[in-house]
């Protein structure tokens, strides 16, 4: 399918939330998947992901994750200075305020005639974590996380007992986590205490650990892995086509 782009600026309990829509370019209803970005928000190869799921049958919201902490529009370079800034966002803003920034965008999907009542998750790096932080919302129906961070170490600033490990228990429908075995951010012994909470909970995931360092999905990375990154687009495709059917 073509796609076609929007921009809208959604309205958040801390303020306007630029978000980029990328949706086919046919009539008809369509599942909706918020895609959580890297610390850089919507950077080019952000926007590419978005486009490759949309043609494939989903309508995709890309939102600026920190947009309370910088002007609408900001997308952070792949550089020293982009690192930084992104970094110091991500130990700002705490959890409860993505948890509002989801409910905004489940509510701007369900009111739109293109979306079906149909919405999921999919992210990258933190984008990963807050997938699987969008699954707690019970209008999510599935979460693809690929390569999260911070969820094994509670390093995201949260209320006492709201980080994301702690609220495994309350997560809704079905999983997808991905992680690189050569991934420094989320060392075996990470991997391994999310595991065993998912088991403990009596979550439905699926779990995959592959052959990969951190950002094997960005493509203008010397860590991407074009391979790895089809065959995680086949897989989400597919993932997402059973889990939001209508």
């Amino acid at each position: 399918m073509r796609v076609i782009q929007s921009v809208h600026d959604l309205v958040t309990k801390t303020g306007p939330m630029r978000t980029h829509v990328y949706r086919p370019n046919s009539e008809g209803q369509f599942a909706s998947i918020i895609f959580y970005s890297e610390i850089f928000q919507q950077t080019a190869p952000i926007a590419r992901m978005a486009t490759m799921l949309a043609g494939h049958g989903f309508v995709v919201l890309v939102p600026e994750i920190f947009h309370e902490l910088n002007p609408i529009g900001t997308v952070l370079g792949y550089d020293d200075a982009g690192k930084d800034k992104g970094n110091q966002d991500k130990s700002i803003k705490p959890l409860e305020q993505h948890d509002s920034d989801t409910q905004a965008l489940v509510d701007f999907a369900l009111s739109q005639t293109f979306c079906s009542n149909k919405v999921g998750a999919i992210g990258v790096c933190i984008g990963g974590h807050l997938a699987y932080r969008a699954a707690l919302n019970a209008d999510v129906s599935a979460a693809f996380c690929l390569y999260p961070t911070d969820i094994h170490s509670g390093h995201l600033p949260s209320q006492v007992g709201n980080d994301s490990l702690s609220r495994t228990k309350d997560i809704h429908g079905e999983l997808v986590m991905v992680f690189g075995k050569q991934d420094p951010h989320v060392p075996s012994e990470g991997r391994n205490i999310i595991y065993h909470e998912l088991e403990a909970q009596g979550i439905a995931f699926t779990w995959q650990e592959v052959n990969a360092q951190h950002a094997f999905m960005r493509d203008e990375d010397e860590r991407y892995d074009p391979a790895l990154a089809l065959q995680m687009y086949t897989q989400a495709v597919s993932f997402f086509h059973q889990a939001l059917k209508v």
